[in-house]
C-alpha cells in the first residue's frame, strides 16, 4: 500500500510549550511515522515569546529530528484568528506545500497560523485532504478559547454576539458575528473536523458545523513506565494529592489552594498536596494571587516546578489521588489519561470532557466545578473512607494504545483519500491571501 505524505501544523512545539495540543500531536507525528505506514513532517509555529525571527526564512530547526521544524509566525490576529504577516509566511509555505507535496495536511489547530492558511493548502494542493483537530474552543470562543466569562470567570454555556460584547465591552455585538461568519468560510474547505471527546463535538454542532463532518477520535500517549502504588505503613492512610499541569486561572489551582487550606482547617496535618506544573506566560497579578494562596498553605502544599512528560512516573511514585479541578470545559485532559495509566483515580471536577472522562464513584470522583468548600468534602471522603480508594482503583480500565489511535487517524485519512471528490456548490474567498493573484481558482465545497 502507498505510504502517505502527512503534514502536521500545530501551533508550537512541546520543547518550547508542553501543553496537550502539543504533546497529542507530535505523538501522533512520531508513532504514524515509526508505524512506517506515513512519511511525515511536523511543523510547529512560534512567535517571539518562544524563538526570535530569524532573517531569511520563517522556518527554523529543532532539535535532532529532520522531519520537526519551527514555522514563526509572529504577526497574529488573535480575535479574528487570522494571519497578519501573510506576505511573509505565505510563500515560504507555499513553497514547502510544493516541495512536499503532502496527501494529508493535518492541523491541529489555527492559532498562530491562521485561518487563511486553510485556503492556501485548499489553492496549492487541490487534491490533498484537510483535517482539522478541535482540541479547545478557539473557533467559538475570543476568550482564548475557554468559554469562561471574562469577569467572574463563570463557565459559558454557549457563544452568541451579545453574549460575547457583555464580556468584551469595547467591541460591538457586530464585532463577533462577523469573527464567526470569517472562521466559519474558511472552515468550509475543511475535509474532516476530529473531536477527542463527545463533550466538545457537540459543543461544535450547536456552534453550526455539520454533524457528519466531525468525528470523535480520542487522543492517547505513549505506554509510559508503570509506578507501583507507595506501600503504607499500619495505620496509614491514603492521604496525598497532587495537580499536574500547567498553572493558570482557569485550570482551577486556586480552587484547590483554597480546598487544602479549608481542608487543613478540619483535618489539620492529615494530608499533603503536590503541584506539579509551571506557569508559563501567565500575568503578574496571577502570579501574585498564586504566590499568596501557597504562603497560606505553607507546610501542607509544595509546589514543584514544571516538569517534563517522561517525569511523571518517578513524580506519581508517591501520589495517591491526582486532582483537575479546571474551571473551564476541558476537552479531553491528558493528565486524566496519564493518571489513570498508573492506576491512580482521579478527583475532577464535573465538566466538560472531565466528566465523560471521569465515572463518579466507579473510577474516580467528580465535585462542583469552581466550589472550593465541594472539593474539601470530596477530598476529605477521599481521606477517611478506607476501602473507596482500593473500588477504585480496581476499577481503572486500561487506557487507549497511542499505537491504536495512530491507527485510526490512518484509517481517517485513508479513507478521505479514498472517496470521490465533493461534488456540491462553490463559495469564492471574501478575503484575499495578500492579493487577487493569490485567490485566483480558490472554491471549495460547502456542507
Amino acid at each position: 500500500m502507498k505510504k502517505l505524505k502527512v503534514l502536521h501544523l500545530c501551533h508550537n512545539h512541546p520543547d518550547l510549550h508542553p501543553g496537550g495540543t502539543e504533546i497529542f500531536a507530535l505523538d501522533l507525528h512520531r508513532q504514524l511515522k515509526a508505524d512506517g505506514s506515513v512519511d511525515g513532517l511536523f511543523i510547529g509555529c512560534v512567535d517571539e515569546n518562544h524563538r526570535k525571527q530569524r532573517p531569511g526564512t520563517v522556518f527554523q530547526g529543532i532539535g535532532a529530528h529532520s522531519d520537526e521544524m519551527l514555522m514563526w509566525t509572529g504577526h497574529f490576529d488573535n480575535f479574528y484568528l487570522s494571519q497578519i504577516d501573510l506576505h511573509g509566511v505565505v510563500p515560504e509555505l507555499t513553497d514547502l506545500l510544493t516541495i512536499f507535496k503532502p496527501d494529508i495536511v493535518h492541523f491541529h489547530h489555527i492559532l498562530m497560523m491562521g485561518v487563511e492558511m486553510l485556503f492556501l493548502v485548499r489553492r496549492v494542493l487541490p487534491r490533498a485532504k484537510i483535517l482539522l483537530s478541535l482540541h479547545d474552543y478557539y473557533a467559538i470562543c475570543a476568550h482564548d478559547g475557554q468559554m469562561v466569562t471574562t469577569g467572574d470567570r463563570r463557565p459559558c454555556h454557549q457563544s452568541s454576539p451579545d453574549a460575547c460584547h457583555r464580556c468584551f465591552k469595547g467591541l460591538e455585538p457586530e464585532h463577533f458575528l462577523l469573527r464567526e461568519k470569517h472562521i466559519k468560510t474558511h472552515f468550509s474547505v475543511i475535509d474532516r473536523f476530529l473531536s477527542p471527546s463527545n463533550f466538545l463535538r457537540r459543543r461544535f454542532i450547536a456552534w453550526g458545523l455539520a454533524p457528519d463532518r466531525i468525528e470523535v477520535l480520542r487522543n492517547a500517549r505513549p505506554e509510559p513506565e508503570i509506578t507501583p502504588h507507595r506501600p503504607l505503613k499500619p495505620g496509614e492512610r491514603r492521604n496525598r494529592f497532587a495537580y499536574f499541569g500547567n498553572l493558570n486561572p482557569n485550570k482551577g489551582v486556586m480552587i484547590l489552594l483554597e480546598a487544602a487550606r479549608l481542608l487543613n482547617q478540619r483535618r489539620p496535618g492529615s494530608f499533603r498536596v503536590d503541584i506539579h506544573g509551571g506557569a508559563p506566560f501567565q500575568s503578574e497579578a496571577f502570579k501574585a494571587e498564586l504566590n499568596t494562596a501557597l504562603a497560606k498553605v505553607e507546610g501542607i502544599v509544595r509546589w514543584h516546578g514544571a516538569y517534563q512528560a517522561a517525569e511523571i512516573p518517578g513524580l506519581i511514585s508517591n501520589v495517591d489521588w491526582v486532582v483537575t479541578p479546571s474551571i473551564w470545559w476541558e476537552n479531553a485532559p491528558l493528565v486524566i489519561d496519564e493518571a489513570f495509566t498508573q492506576k491512580r483515580p482521579v478527583i475532577a471536577s464535573d465538566m466538560g470532557g472531565m466528566a465523560e472522562s471521569v465515572c463518579h464513584e466507579v473510577d474516580g470522583l467528580t465535585f462542583r466545578p469552581g466550589d472550593a468548600t465541594a472539593l474539601v468534602d470530596t477530598m476529605e471522603r477521599a481521606l477517611h473512607e478506607p476501602a473507596l480508594w482500593d473500588n477504585l482503583v480496581s476499577a481503572i480500565k486500561p487506557r487507549r494504545r497511542l499505537e491504536d489511535c495512530a491507527a485510526e487517524h490512518l484509517a481517517v485519512y485513508r479513507g478521505l483519500m479514498d472517496a470521490e471528490q465533493p461534488k456540491a456548490g462553490q463559495v469564492t474567498r471574501n478575503r484575499l491571501l495578500g492579493g487577487k493573484d493569490m485567490a485566483e481558482g480558490m472554491t471549495t465545497h460547502v456542507s
